[in-house]
């Protein structure tokens, strides 16, 4: 940890430890490893780093090391320009209609499945009494400065044309990702509700960009100086090819 960026974050899994008997030593192994970091400079020191390692352990162990990249993603440019539309459009649309039924719901969710800890967990930097409430019906102030620890090739997108995004409340607060509480809520009212904004949001900023090219023009100009005139550079090596998450070719 200390040689990394402190907001770096190396995630691992076993997925095949090369047999079953604890007795014998196994020929071979394998280790799924996601990388990732606010910007994709520092995710490639780490992933430098990483394969440093692997290759120390091979030589320590008198063994080979194999490594495969199975895939890539920049990280976002946020622009201001289009989040400045965006964020007005929120405001006017207002948070979603949640009802009596859908408070209830997250009541019955936040009783039983989910804790304190989730709760604040889920508003960390943002407004921290956020946590007593059971679903967020208020807009949040605009600020460009957070980041969700996701990866998206939405990332790619933002080198390559103005890009702006959304979130809205489709859960109870306190809710984590890839969890079955999640999964719960998908497709319940609150959920629906929550999308519907979102779309009512990007449509609205979409007619605003058709209707007055002065916004295409502050946001792409804003693109310009953010890039520095960089050209945009796929993080997916050339000679990568589709695969499952073991990375068997597909």
């Amino acid at each position: 940890r200390e040689h990394m960026p402190s907001n770096a974050r190396v995630h691992y899994a076993i997925i095949n430890a090369g047999g079953e008997f604890p007795n014998v030593v196994q020929a071979y192994a394998e280790s799924s490893y996601s990388i990732r970091s606010p910007n994709w400079e520092d995710a490639e020191r780490v992933f430098a780093r990483v394969q440093k390692i692997a290759e120390g352990a091979a030589l320590m162990t008198e063994t080979s090391v194999k490594v495969q990249i199975t895939g890539g993603y920049s990280n976002i440019l946020p622009n201001k320009a289009l989040y400045d539309v965006m964020y007005e459009n929120m405001r006017r649309v207002g948070p979603p209609p949640f009802d009596g039924a859908d408070y209830e719901f997250a009541k019955q969710l936040r009783k039983v499945a989910l804790t304190d800890e989730d709760a604040l967990a889920s508003v960390a930097g943002r407004d921290v009494s956020l946590q007593d409430n059971l679903l967020h019906d208020s807009l949040l102030p605009l600020g460009t400065d957070q980041f969700e620890f996701g990866s998206t090739d939405v990332g790619d997108v933002s080198w390559i044309v103005p890009t702006a995004q959304c979130q809205t409340a489709c859960f109870a607060i306190g809710t984590s990702f890839h969890s079955w509480q999640l999964v719960t809520q998908g497709d319940l009212p609150a959920a629906h509700k929550g999308m519907i904004l979102a779309a009512k949001v990007m449509a609205s900023t979409a007619a605003d960009c058709i209707r007055n090219p002065e916004i295409i023009a502050r946001a792409k100009a804003e693109l310009k100086q953010q890039t520095g005139g960089r050209p945009y550079l796929c993080p997916i090596p050339l000679d990568v090819t589709p695969s499952d998450l073991r990375g068997k070719a597909l």
